[in-house]
């Protein structure tokens, strides 16, 4: 039986990772902690199935398929949320505030050197669609391994090399397009 202090010392520091996660594939606060607690409390549950190594692709993979449920639970109710199948067509759901992720903790000085360039990219990786922008918090802000983030989504690793490569070049024409934007504004 797992003991509660194994999973704490094991869990617990990969909290703001999986709030990250939940956050970027839900796009709303609350019920990212939601989401959260919900695949922490499932995590706990199945302690004892895992195998020991690291904790973290594990416990993301919990947490990336309790927020997965949850939109697909969402949409039946709502038919508010985007499909995987159109989100790998490049279409979806387009609105909706960008915020911060949760683990990113810039100092005061970071703040006002690169607000705006934050601010653009946020907005840019909300316009991602959801598996294009899972990856890439996976990868860019989590700091996962290819291997680690095929075994998260559940996907080849060469799919995932191939999600990644289609989102930073989805990403880059999103940016270029919105710093474009912003300078014909500024004039």
């Amino acid at each position: 039986m797992p003991s509660l202090r194994d999973f704490d010392t094991e869990a617990l520091p990969h909290i703001d990772a999986a709030y990250n996660l939940a956050f970027w594939l839900l796009r709303n606060e609350a019920d990212a902690d939601d989401v959260v607690q919900d695949a922490y409390l499932r995590a706990f549950k199945a302690y004892g199935q895992f195998h020991g190594g690291d904790i973290r692709p594990w416990l993301l993979t919990i947490v990336r398929n309790v927020a997965y449920r949850w939109l697909s639970v969402r949409k039946r109710n709502a038919n508010n949320v985007v499909s995987i199948e159109d989100a790998l067509a490049g279409r979806g759901d387009r609105e909706g505030p960008a915020f911060e992720p949760a683990s990113v903790a810039p100092s005061a000085e970071d703040l006002l050197i690169s607000d705006g360039e934050c601010a653009l990219i946020r907005r840019a990786l909300a316009e991602l669609a959801p598996v294009f922008r899972e990856v890439i918090v996976l990868r860019e802000f989590e700091g996962l391994s290819y291997q680690d983030i095929a075994g998260v989504t559940g996907v080849p690793t060469g799919t995932v090399m191939s999600r990644l490569s289609r989102a930073r070049a989805q990403l880059k024409d999103l940016l270029t397009g919105l710093m474009t934007k912003e300078s014909q504004n500024a004039l």
